[in-house]
């Protein structure tokens, strides 16, 4: 029975090992935005006496942010090529703090 013995693996890439956690910490950043977000004036006045309640976040352009990054996220991870991938992991970046603006706006 011929067995191939396997070669070495490639070690870890540290662009793609920041991309990993830029994403799991996406999440707690998210959830912090949206606290402050409900601790704004607007949010207090709305919980207490019913008024300015009819916002919400620009769907288009948080969604779009948020496709957007898990592509170039998913690129980060697949790509076989550096330079592609850190011009991946800086559209990520890119697109996480416009998720993240786009939640802080509606203070």
């Amino acid at each position: 029975m011929d067995h191939i013995p396997a070669g070495p693996s490639d070690p870890p890439h540290p662009v793609r090992f920041w991309s990993a956690v830029a994403a799991v910490l996406f999440l707690p950043a998210a959830l912090g935005a949206l606290v402050l977000t409900l601790m704004s004036e607007r949010a207090g006045r709305c919980l207490t006496y019913g008024e300015n309640c009819g916002w919400s976040l620009p769907n288009q352009l948080f969604v779009g942010a948020l496709v957007l990054g898990v592509v170039a996220l998913v690129v980060v991870q697949a790509a076989p090529g550096d330079r592609v991938r850190r011009w991946a992991f800086g559209v990520q970046l890119g697109m996480e703090g416009t998720a993240l603006v786009t939640i802080l706006s509606h203070l």
